[in-house]
C-alpha cells in the first residue's frame, strides 16, 4: 500500500487540497480499501481498532458523494446521518469532516445530549447535508418532530460494538426505521460480537467486508507497565509517579466510576497537580472545556471514565494510567490507544489490586502478551503520611483524617461527605455506561445506619 495515494483512490481535488494542508499523503489500510468501495456505492462493513483512520475512511467518500449530488434535504432534514456512541466521538467526527470538507459547500450539524437542544433545533431548521448525532438526543428530537430522517440516503454507524455496550441499540434500531429503505449503509466496529453481526444482517445489503486487524491487539508503540498495588496505596503511587513531570507531561488517568473520577481529580488538585475530570454526569460544555484545557496544556492531567476511551484524539499524550482496571478487557485496549498516536510512542501504566487479578488475566489473554511488572506494593507504595496532605479543606469535601495509609478510624464519615452536583442523577444517554460495581477504592459513601453493612452506602454507578 506504500505506493497508493488518495489521488489514486479517486478522491476529488478539493478534498486532496484539504488533505495536503493536513499533511495526509498516504491512506491507511482501511482507507485504501473502504474509499473506493464507498465511492462505488457499496455498503461496507469495516472492522478495525481505534486509531486506524476510520473517520476518513467513510468521511472522505461521503463528502465527495454529497458534493457531487446537490440535492437539498429540506427543512429539519439531513442527507446523511452518522451515529456515534459518545458525545466526544460525535464532536470529533464533525470536526474532522469540517477539516476534510473545508473547500466544499456542505452544511452540517451535531446533535448530542448534555446541552440545551435549542441551538441544535435552530441548526436543523433549514436542513443540513450531514448530521452527526448520539442516539438518545437524536431520537428525542425526531419524536418532537424537530428532525426528519426520511431524506437520509446515507447511514454511518461508527463504533457499533460500543453502541451495544452502552445500551443504545434499541434507540439505533428505532432511528433506522425512520430512514429510507434505499440507502447507502456503512458500519464500522472494533470488534464483532454476535449482536453486531445481527445488526449487520439487518442494516447492510451485500456489504464489502474490510477487516484490518493487527497481529497484536494493542499498539506496538505502547510500552505497557504493571504495578501490583493495594487499593489503599494506589493514590500514593499515582502521586509519586506524577512527580516526574518532565516525563509525564500529558496524562490520562482512567477510573471505573464517575465517583472515582471525581475523587481522583479532587485528590490530584489538592496535591498540587493540575487536573480535571470528564464523565457522563458532566455537562457537555464542562466536558469540552476540560478537553480543550487538556489539549492546550492548561491542565496536565485528565481523569476519565471509559467515556473517553474512544473518540478522544489528542496528540502527545505521554502516558495513560489505568488507576482501576476495566471490567471489559477491550476497554483496556481502547484506553491505552489514547497514547502513541500519530506515529509517536507512549506508555501505559496499569495499577492492579489483588481483587483485580481476574481483569488483568483477561486483558493479557486479549492482547496476547503479559504486561511488564515494574513494582510491588512493598517497593512502590507511598509512605502513609503522604496520603494525608493537604489538610486544608475549603469545600468540606472530606475530614482531614481521611484514610491515612489505608487505616480506618471507626468506619464513619462525618459531616465532610462530598456531594457531586450531578453524581446522584442518572443520565441514560450520557455516553458513559460503566457497570454499577463497587471498585473497592473507598469505604461506603454513607453509613448513618446499619454500621455492620458494607453495602448500605455503596457508591453510585458511573
Amino acid at each position: 500500500m506504500t505506493d497508493v495515494t488518495f489521488e489514486s483512490l479517486g478522491v476529488s481535488e478539493p478534498l486532496l487540497r484539504a488533505l495536503n494542508t493536513e499533511n495526509y499523503t498516504h491512506p491507511t489500510p482501511i482507507q485504501g480499501k473502504a474509499i473506493p468501495a464507498i465511492l462505488e456505492g457499496r455498503d461496507v462493513l469495516g472492522l478495525a481498532q481505534t486509531g486506524t483512520g476510520k473517520t476518513a475512511a467513510f468521511g472522505l467518500p461521503l463528502l465527495q458523494r454529497l458534493s457531487q449530488d446537490r440535492n437539498v434535504a429540506g427543512p429539519f432534514a439531513t442527507r446523511a446521518l452518522i451515529l456515534a456512541p459518545t458525545r466526544e466521538l460525535a464532536v470529533q467526527i464533525s470536526d474532522s469532516l469540517k477539516t476534510y470538507g473545508c473547500h466544499l459547500h456542505l452544511r452540517s450539524a451535531v446533535i448530542l445530549g448534555g446541552v440545551s437542544q435549542h441551538k441544535q433545533v435552530e441548526a436543523m431548521r433549514n436542513g443540513v447535508d450531514i448530521l452527526v448525532a448520539t442516539p438518545g438526543r437524536l431520537l428525542d428530537l425526531v419524536r418532537q418532530k424537530y428532525v426528519r430522517l426520511d431524506k437520509a440516503t446515507t447511514l454511518v454507524l461508527d463504533e457499533a460494538d460500543r453502541m451495544f455496550d452502552m445500551g443504545f441499540i434499541k434507540d439505533v434500531r428505532k432511528l433506522i426505521s425512520f430512514l429510507p429503505k434505499q440507502r447507502l449503509s456503512l458500519l464500522f466496529s472494533a470488534t464483532m460480537p454476535k449482536e453486531v453481526a445481527h445488526l449487520c444482517d439487518e442494516v447492510l445489503r451485500d456489504p464489502v467486508r474490510i477487516e484490518v486487524t493487527p497481529k497484536k491487539v494493542a499498539a506496538e508503540a505502547i510500552e505497557q507497565k504493571l504495578y501490583h498495588v493495594a487499593v489503599a496505596d494506589k493514590r500514593g503511587l499515582l502521586h509519586k509517579l506524577l512527580r516526574d513531570d518532565e516525563a509525564m507531561r500529558r496524562v490520562i488517568v482512567f477510573t471505573r466510576t464517575k465517583h472515582g473520577a471525581n475523587k481522583v481529580e479532587d485528590q490530584l488538585n489538592k496535591a498540587g497537580f493540575s487536573a480535571d475530570a470528564i464523565h457522563g454526569n458532566k455537562s457537555q460544555n464542562a466536558r469540552q472545556r476540560a478537553l480543550e484545557a487538556f489539549r492546550s496544556g492548561e491542565i496536565r492531567l485528565l481523569v476519565a471514565t471509559d467515556i473517553a476511551a474512544r473518540g478522544i484524539d489528542i496528540d502527545d499524550i505521554t502516558h495513560v494510567v489505568n488507576f482501576d482496571l476495566p471490567h471489559e478487557p477491550e476497554s483496556y485496549v481502547h484506553r491505552i490507544g489514547r497514547t502513541a498516536r500519530a506515529g509517536s510512542a507512549g506508555i501505559a501504566i496499569a495499577f492492579c489490586a489483588a481483587e483485580e487479578r481476574q481483569q488483568l488475566k483477561a486483558i493479557e489473554k486479549l492482547i496476547r502478551q503479559p504486561l511488564t511488572v515494574i513494582g510491588t506494593p512493598e517497593i512502590e507504595a507511598m509512605p502513609a503520611q503522604e496520603n494525608h496532605a493537604p489538610r486544608h479543606n475549603p469545600r468540606g469535601h472530606r475530614p482531614h483524617g481521611h484514610k491515612p495509609g489505608g487505616h480506618k478510624h471507626g468506619g464513619h464519615k462525618p459531616h465532610g461527605h462530598k456531594h457531586d452536583g450531578n453524581a446522584h442523577h442518572a443520565n441514560n444517554h450520557s455516553g458513559d455506561n460503566t457497570a454499577p460495581r463497587n471498585d473497592n477504592n473507598n469505604r461506603p459513601r454513607r453509613r448513618r445506619k446499619f454500621r455492620g453493612s458494607r453495602n448500605g452506602g455503596q457508591q453510585r454507578a458511573a
